[in-house]
């Protein structure tokens, strides 16, 4: 998959990186945080769409996301690294990714500059697939009827997909808010069943306290970017780059930490050097909330069991996500 980028830095617009080896393609558009099951949805209609038309697949994304910049004291977490998004956006068969900056130049584009600069001038978008809710241009003053309309002038076609929603039930649309709200309250499994795999943090292995190996129990102490979105303080089952793992998420309340913390213990091994390594970390199942323990025996005892726990809970087939 190849990739673009869209840069607001006094060029024309639209030619900071203009893909060249495109004459023509299908496109669609979304921030895709997390690329979950409902971005997935409309990716794979896209590729469907533009194997009709025997033209590239691809998709329009934002860095950083436009929160961070319209409204920076309120922006979510992220559900993936940018990184991280470019890849799942690759493992779904798209052709290419056209990464726009977004700054508060773009931001002040109208619906029309925005079509013109990036499906016209750059992409030369055939169809352009879009969520039924979809918003662009400065204000979020344009919909799909906007797009549509701007479609038939420029010559470019406009699909309007609607929500995927989970199977049975009246559950809301996939989401990345929705999601977001469940790693928050740390239900890892309804985040994983939305995103389609285990939701992922990732970060440097650094040095703690080291009580864990004095404790037996050696863990990896990750310095999570503070952008990613975090699962609420307590106990979960996962994976430390594949290796089934333990995972302590708080401050250690039992020795009066205040520093929040995201360390993980591989099962069964206390032989690994992690430090300064990046690793990755999957969520398969929360098992407890934090608690603070009268001493070092009840804690013990309640690790001992945490750790029985997450063993029996990475028994089942389900594997950590790729």
């Amino acid at each position: 998959m190849q990739v673009w980028h869209h840069d607001m830095d006094g060029s024309a617009p639209g030619q900071a990186d203009r893909p060249t080896v495109i004459d023509r393609c299908v496109a669609t558009i979304g921030v895709f945080d997390g690329v979950h099951r409902g971005h997935q949805r409309m990716v794979h209609r896209t590729l469907a769409r533009a194997a009709e038309l025997r033209l590239p697949a691809v998709a329009v994304t934002f860095d950083p996301l436009p929160e961070a910049v319209l409204r920076p004291e309120s922006a979510p977490p992220l559900l993936t690294t940018f990184e991280r998004r470019l890849e799942l956006l690759a493992d779904l068969g798209l052709d290419g990714v056209y990464v726009v900056h977004f700054d508060a130049g773009f931001a002040q584009l109208t619906p029309a500059e925005f079509a013109s600069a990036v499906l016209v001038d750059a992409l030369r978008a055939v169809d352009v697939l879009v969520g039924e809710n979809f918003r662009f241009g400065r204000r979020a003053s344009g919909d799909v009827a906007t797009l549509t309309e701007l479609g038939s002038a420029a010559g470019f076609m406009v699909d309007a997909v609607s929500l995927a929603h989970p199977e049975g039930g009246d559950a809301p649309p996939f989401s990345s808010t929705w999601i977001r709200e469940r790693i928050a309250a740390g239900d890892v499994e309804a985040a994983a069943d939305a995103l389609g795999r285990p939701h992922r943090v990732e970060g440097v292995v650094v040095h703690g306290d080291h009580r864990g190996r004095e404790l037996g129990y050696p863990t990896a102490n990750l310095d999570v970017p503070p952008d990613l979105a975090v699962p609420a303080d307590g106990v979960y089952a996962g994976w430390l780059d594949d290796m089934p793992a333990a995972v302590s998420i708080g401050t250690n309340p039992t020795f009066k930490g205040t520093a929040r913390r995201v360390e993980a213990y591989a099962l069964d091994r206390d032989d690994l050097d992690l430090y300064g390594r990046h690793m990755r970390l999957d969520f398969a199942a929360r098992l407890r909330g934090m608690i603070a323990f009268d001493g070092i025996e009840p804690l013990l005892a309640q690790m001992a069991d945490d750790v029985a726990r997450a063993r029996a809970s990475l028994a089942s087939p389900a594997e950590p996500g790729d």
